[in-house]
């Protein structure tokens, strides 16, 4: 039973970096061509007189992390009153190497990843060579995030560590254990509130939105062209819904279906890394150095076995870390997020079961962000439960927790207990989300490209299928597949149907089921 389970998308596109842990339909004459130049010249598109400023703006680029060019831009902190505070955006570009088009904002996911980060150190993993040839690709720190004007909770990476890796002393599910997690959590939102200040109420999903128009249009594009993995595909959607008609050409690549309940993302979800952990095991018990044996049902009661020992009788790591099964559990699907780091579970397991944590720790730590120093490489985790908890309500009661417990623990066995009793995580949060959860529809855009795998753990296939049918012009490219995204990861179907889309303007008349 995790301590604080992870609602909502909390990916980052781990599969990215897990290996340095261990050992849109526009024209294309609306673009034209030019060399690249240490100053971005804005649209001059009209805007309110309040918002010109922003609008208006001249970004500054400078040489930067070798090769790439950066720049800072400037946001209203709020955006229904512009004349208030501002807050820094950060920006990193890899200008176009061939025949320009405009520029490319990438979101990598989270919420609360950094795509300043992302584009610096997995360019290539974030597009392929077609796409950085036409573009310039743009990784920006969406507000609250990383080198933007940032969320912070804790000035000692210990009360950090504290938040996310003590084990409550009650019973798993008492009502003594459920209040133990709500003051935990009650504390770190006054936490944040205490460091962050009033910025915290202003990081929801809809300012990070209007922050991308104004991204847009200082960085001269006419149209927003645009690509998002996991919750970038919220983003992105919502960006569409809000300013349809400057849609350009827009890829969502594991989509978020914003219309889904809390409920039913926790359960879709809980289902989804079942499913990926019983496709590791099938490929795992083939082999000849599997830590496992017998069926494929057998092994998954043995994983449930592992994680309740560790409720009864946690390990405890050479840094003095006690490991329960919330941190195993994290440390499960991270790995789980593609089918290439499936060999980190053998290994895990292998470890576990043989009465060692260290390397469970160091699954959960890449998966938080956290340094073998104890120090973490960024406000991710932050980010992303204070960005969470402005765009979705939560509703839950004791009774209500223990039954959707109950019914996850039917659709999931192994996994279901682990994703239970999270639903009051932001009961006591500084600032109340007003969002409604609602299907986008972008009424009026360019066509939307949604990807989809089949088998994705993290944002499962079937919300792919939803936001492309919500969509007024959505279309659906389906990968068939294991692990979490499929653009530039999965075969040339894909790339195909995506590059033709951004370089081409071409919509594929039917999903091409790749």
């Amino acid at each position: 039973m995790n301590r604080r389970r992870s609602f909502g998308i909390r990916a980052v596109l781990v599969a990215a970096t897990l290996t340095l842990v261990v050992p849109l339909s526009g024209c294309v004459s609306l673009f034209l061509p030019h060399a690249p130049s240490a100053t971005s010249q804005p649209t001059g598109e009209k805007v309110a007189a309040d918002l010109e400023p922003f609008y208006a703006q001249v970004l500054h680029w400078s040489k930067c992390e070798g090769t790439f060019q950066c720049a800072t831009a400037t946001a209203p902190m709020d955006w229904s009153d512009p004349s208030r505070k501002s807050i820094d955006l950060a920006l990193i570009r890899a200008t176009a190497s061939g025949e320009r088009l405009g520029s490319l904002l990438v979101n990598p996911g989270g919420p609360g990843g950094s795509g300043y980060d992302f584009i610096r150190d997995s360019l290539s993993y974030a597009v392929d060579s077609k796409l950085s040839s036409h573009y310039d690709i743009v990784g920006f720190d969406p507000r609250g995030v990383n080198k933007s004007t940032a969320v912070k909770c804790y000035s000692n990476p210990a009360d950090m560590d504290s938040y996310l890796f003590d084990i409550p002393p009650d019973p798993v599910a008492s009502d003594a254990w459920i209040s133990d997690i709500e003051k935990a959590n009650a504390d770190f939102g006054a936490a944040c509130l205490k460091y962050t200040g009033e910025l915290l109420g202003y990081v929801d999903t809809v300012s990070a939105a209007r922050d991308l128009d104004m991204l847009r249009a200082i960085l001269g594009d006419k149209k927003l062209n645009y690509l998002g993995y996991s919750y970038g595909t919220f983003l992105g959607a919502t960006y569409a819904e809000l300013f349809p008609t400057k849609t350009g050409r827009l890829v969502l690549d594991g989509a978020v279906d914003p219309a889904t309940t809390d409920f039913d993302v926790t359960e879709t979800q809980a289902v989804g890394f079942e499913n990926a952990a019983r496709a590791y095991l099938k490929q795992c018990l083939a082999g000849s150095d599997c830590p496992f044996h017998g069926t494929v049902d057998a092994a998954m009661a043995r994983i449930r076995a592992i994680l309740d020992r560790l409720d009864a009788s946690p390990l405890r790591a050479s840094d003095g870390r006690l490991l329960g099964s919330a941190v195993m559990f994290n440390a499960i699907i991270l790995p789980l997020y593609s089918e290439s780091n499936w060999p980190y579970l053998s290994d895990l397991f292998t470890d576990v079961l043989s009465g060692n944590a260290d390397y469970a720790f160091q699954l959960a730590d890449a998966y938080y962000g956290r340094n073998s120093d104890g120090t973490y490489e960024d406000n991710s985790t932050e980010a992303f439960i204070a960005i969470n908890c402005l765009d979705y309500k939560s509703v839950s009661t004791r009774d209500s927790l223990r039954a959707e417990a109950a019914e996850l623990a039917k659709a999931a066995p192994t996994f279901g207990p682990q994703m239970s009793y999270g639903g009051t995580s932001c009961d006591d949060w500084p600032f109340k989300s007003t969002r409604v959860r609602e299907a986008i529809t972008a009424a009026g855009s360019a066509p939307i490209l949604v990807v989809g795998t089949t088998n994705d753990p993290a944002t499962p296939y079937q919300w792919a299928k939803n936001l492309a049918s919500e969509l007024q012009n959505g279309h659906l490219v389906t990968y068939h597949g294991e692990g979490h995204t499929a653009y530039n990861k999965s075969n040339s179907c894909v790339n195909n149907a995506v590059d033709d889309f951004f370089v081409k303007g071409t919509v594929p008349s039917s999903d091409p089921n790749c």
